[in-house]
């Protein structure tokens, strides 16, 4: 048996870590998951995917897949990636949701969606590559568009499409210095008003007071991203825990956007708006 699973990238509106609660937006970069099953034991990475957690991986499978079943099957797993991992773009939520994805396709062809989005949450918290679990992370890359979440509570507490006529330019820094972010939580009134604006979606606005917030402890220069907004991004923060830098723009003013970054050191990618629902099928 095997199962084909495609899962995209996503964008930080408003980052988690201060108070529990995020904002997301999804972007076409994918993640390919190809999960087989034959006889034996263990969990087997191809060799093209070595570079990523394999402990995350592990434990995703663990939690996808029925303890019965486990013990009687050689599971191996491919994956294929399109976003730089380590940089705040949300490769590990995308990696283990696929995986979940796959998996459950293959062994619980009964499963919802939160089914698998939480054992990729819970493998996250289980193996410390997120604080928070990033659910919000989560959601947006399983189903495209922009959500905001509670992320303790688990929830989706509001979600919708994302405008096409949007399109996204993420500065990637040549350094993946990032600062603590535990350090995140002394600003946790300045995340709330963030958050609640995305909650009442303002989402530009929430984008922005969150990459000014974000970037005074993440390691990145505050006046990028008021560069980025005098320059005509509509929205502009560190994504996640950074080091990248994202910002939304009109197809048409995406020039000038790059010539903010372009006397920085590092390279920059663009994407196009995704909202489209996480794929997957038996092969």
């Amino acid at each position: 048996m095997e199962a084909r699973a495609t899962v995209f990238g996503a964008i930080s509106l408003v980052n988690a870590i201060a108070t529990g609660k995020g904002a997301t937006l999804g972007i076409n970069s994918k993640v390919e998951a190809a999960v087989s099953v034959t006889d034996g034991r263990g969990v087997h990475l191809l060799a093209d995917s070595q570079n990523m957690s394999t402990k995350l991986i592990n434990k995703v499978v663990e939690i996808a897949v029925p303890k019965r079943e486990l013990e009687k099957s050689r599971i191996e797993v491919s994956l294929k990636s399109e976003i730089p991992t380590g940089y705040g773009l949300k490769s590990s939520s995308a990696i283990s949701s696929a995986i979940s994805l796959a998996c459950h396709k293959l062994f619980r062809p009964k499963y919802t969606d939160s089914q698998v989005l939480l054992a990729g949450v819970d493998a996250s918290i289980a193996t410390k590559v997120s604080i928070t679990g990033a659910y919000d992370d989560a959601c947006a890359c399983y189903f495209g568009g922009t959500v905001v979440t509670d992320n303790y509570k688990r929830r989706i507490v509001r979600m919708e499409k994302t405008p096409t006529n949007l399109t996204v330019i993420i500065f990637v820094p040549k350094s993946r210095k990032r600062g603590d972010i535990k350090q995140l939580r002394m600003l946790h009134d300045v995340f709330e008003r963030a958050w609640n604006l995305a909650r009442d979606g303002d989402y530009w606005n929430a984008m922005i007071l969150n990459g000014l917030a974000g970037s005074t402890i993440l390691n990145s220069d505050p006046r990028i991203v008021a560069r980025a907004v005098a320059a005509g991004a509509t929205g502009v923060s560190v994504s996640g825990n950074g080091p990248a830098i994202a910002a939304i723009v009109k197809k048409d003013k995406s020039s000038e956007i790059k010539k903010v970054f372009s006397d920085l050191e590092g390279t920059l990618l663009a994407s196009e708006i995704n909202n489209k629902k996480a794929e997957v099928h038996e092969v």
